[in-house]
């Protein structure tokens, strides 16, 4: 009796090998972008530090606004630099009586100021004497949120940097008072014939009254207005020197 054949065998099958886990792609492009953006962030950074210190021992000798409302008027601006010491002591109390109460007691923002306008629906002004001089040195005028923002980030830097009285000198002498005519040195010359350091209260005053709104206001000719306004501040700069408010720029 023929043995029935043996089933043949099929060949062993290859034991499967494991897959390698393929590990997920590195998101290179992500932290090439926040490395960029942090290098932009420092430079910039850098540079609002270079500029803030430069200024603390350079005058500026020349901003945004002096140049475009030259440019307006199709001439050069009045102006020329003086320092603080050859400023009439009376003027820079009467500058911070009219613009800046406060101003050796804050850290560049008035927030109790800041409290009162939004109170009263932003119908009155919150800025200190240390944003203006960041406006007026750094920056330009006009309202917008750029603008603004910048301003709030460089104000803190030069209230940490500068001197109470840089700050003050710088503002006296970038701020316009009249058409084309900018610094307190223009100032006194072109409303009252006198250097700065011969200005009267009176005349400080009528300088400082005319400060918010200098093209429509004048301190040779004040009206009814600036006259009642230049009392109030010719007050109020001896107050703040009574009661130790000036002494942070006085000498």
């Amino acid at each position: 009796m023929a043995r029935a054949a043996k089933p043949k065998s099929s060949p062993a099958k290859p034991a499967r090998t494991a897959r390698k886990a393929v590990p997920a792609p590195r998101p290179r492009a992500g932290r090439w972008l926040m490395g960029m953006l942090t290098r932009l962030l420092l430079i910039a950074v850098a540079l609002l530090l270079l500029v803030v210190l430069l200024f603390k021992v350079v005058n500026p000798p020349i901003t945004y606004t002096m140049w475009s409302e030259g440019k307006r008027l199709g001439a050069p601006v009045d102006h020329a630099w003086v320092a603080a010491d050859d400023v009439a002591p009376v003027m820079l109390r009467s500058v911070v009586a009219a613009e800046d109460a406060n101003f050796c007691t804050h850290w560049g923002f008035d927030m109790t100021a800041i409290r009162a306008a939004i109170e009263s629906g932003g119908n009155r002004g919150a800025s200190t004497l240390s944003q203006q001089v960041v406006k007026n040195v750094y920056l330009w005028q006009g309202r917008s949120w750029v603008r603004k923002a910048l301003e709030a980030l460089t104000t803190p830097v030069v209230e940490a940097v500068w001197s109470k009285r840089r700050i003050l000198e710088v503002y006296l002498n970038v701020a316009e008072f009249d058409e084309g005519v900018f610094g307190i040195e223009a100032a006194a010359r072109h409303y009252f014939g006198v250097a700065p350091d011969a200005l009267s209260a009176t005349q400080a005053a009528r300088l400082a009254a005319i400060l918010p709104d200098p093209k429509r206001r004048s301190a040779a000719r004040p009206s009814t207005f600036v006259q009642r306004r230049s009392g109030q501040i010719r007050d109020g700069a001896a107050t703040i020197r009574a009661d130790g408010r000036a002494a942070c720029f006085e000498d």
